[in-house]
C-alpha cells in the first residue's frame, strides 16, 4: 500500500507521536510535534531563535517550567473527547522549557516563526472560547486555543471534536492565496478517535486536481495540508478530534469554500 506523502503515521510506541519540521513537510512555517510521557517522564529543550511554541496539555496532568518559572499541574481532562477545554502555555522564542508529567500525560507542540515580542503565558480552559459550528450531520464542536484575537506573532491553534457520522472542515475549504477573503495558511491535523481503533478520512485536493490526496488517518496519525481544500469525514460509530495548528506570513484565518460545494450553505 502506498501511503500519501501528506500522512505521518503516528509511531506506535515510544514517546515521539510525531515529528514535524518545516523541512521535513517542504514547507516555511509550521512544526508540530506530540508526545506521551508517563509518571516522573520529563521533556527538556530549548527553544531556538526565530520560533515561538504553543504547549496543548492534551490529557492528564504536567508542570511546565519557563526559564524556571514553574507552573504546576496543568491540564485538567481525561480524554480529548471531555466536554472541556485543554490548559495551554504559550513560549516565545529562546526560552528553556522543562516538562514533567505527573502521570500519563499526552502533549503537543505547535511552533512558528516569531522575533519574540510577547512575553511566555498559561493560557487556562476559561480563556479558551467554545462554540458550535455547523448543523445536522454537519455539526462539530470547536474550541480555539490560540485564535487571532489572542497573542502570538504567528501561531493559530484550534482543536475540534466532530462526532460519529459527521462531516468536518465542511463544505470543503482553502486558505492558501493571499487575496481578499483569503489568506495563505499552512495546516497540520492531529487526529485521535473514539475508540481508538477507529479510523476517518480526509481529502486534500486543488481546483486543478495538481494535488488530490484522500486518506484513511488512524488514531494520532497527522494530516500535512501544504494547500488546496481538506474535509474530514468521521464514520459511524466512531468520534473524531483533532488540532489544528496554522502559520503563514499573516496571522489571520480566512477561508474560501470550494464553489462546487458552497451551495448547501445557501438559506433553504
Amino acid at each position: 500500500m502506498t501511503i500519501s506523502p501528506l500522512l505521518v503515521k503516528a509511531a506506535r510506541t515510544g514517546r515521539v507521536v510525531a515529528d514535524i519540521t518545516p523541512r521535513s513537510a517542504g514547507w516555511r512555517h509550521v512544526g508540530f510535534r506530540a508526545l506521551r510521557l508517563g509518571a516522573g517522564e520529563e521533556e527538556v529543550f530549548d527553544l531556538p531563535e526565530g520560533r515561538e511554541l504553543c504547549i496543548t496539555i492534551l490529557t492528564g496532568q504536567a508542570d511546565v517550567q519557563v526559564n524556571g518559572a514553574l507552573h504546576s499541574a496543568l491540564g485538567s481532562r481525561a480524554s480529548v473527547f471531555d466536554d472541556a477545554a485543554p490548559t495551554a502555555v504559550y513560549v516565545p522564542p529562546r526560552r528553556r522549557v522543562q516538562i514533567t508529567a505527573r502521570g500519563n500525560v499526552e502533549v503537543a507542540f505547535s511552533t512558528a516563526p516569531a522575533q519574540g515580542r510577547l512575553p511566555a503565558r498559561v493560557i487556562e480552559p476559561g480563556q479558551m472560547k467554545r462554540s458550535v459550528r455547523g448543523q445536522g450531520s454537519n455539526t462539530r464542536y470547536v474550541c480555539d486555543i490560540l485564535p487571532e484575537s489572542e497573542p502570538a506573532e504567528g501561531l493559530l491553534v484550534v482543536e475540534v471534536v466532530t462526532p460519529a457520522g459527521h462531516s468536518s472542515s465542511y463544505p470543503p475549504h482553502k486558505h492558501d492565496t493571499a487575496r481578499e477573503g483569503e489568506t495563505s495558511l499552512e495546516e497540520t491535523y492531529y487526529h485521535m478517535l473514539r475508540p481508538e481503533q477507529g479510523f476517518a478520512f480526509q481529502r486534500v485536493y486543488t481546483d486543478d486536481r495538481s494535488l488530490d490526496e484522500a486518506m484513511a488517518v488512524e488514531h494520532r496519525d497527522t494530516v500535512l495540508v501544504p494547500r488546496g481544500y481538506h474535509p474530514c469525514v468521521a464514520p459511524h460509530a466512531y468520534d473524531l478530534y483533532y488540532l489544528n495548528t496554522m502559520a503563514g506570513p499573516q496571522r489571520r484565518w480566512a477561508f474560501w469554500n470550494d464553489p462546487q460545494h458552497a451551495w448547501m450553505l445557501e438559506p433553504r
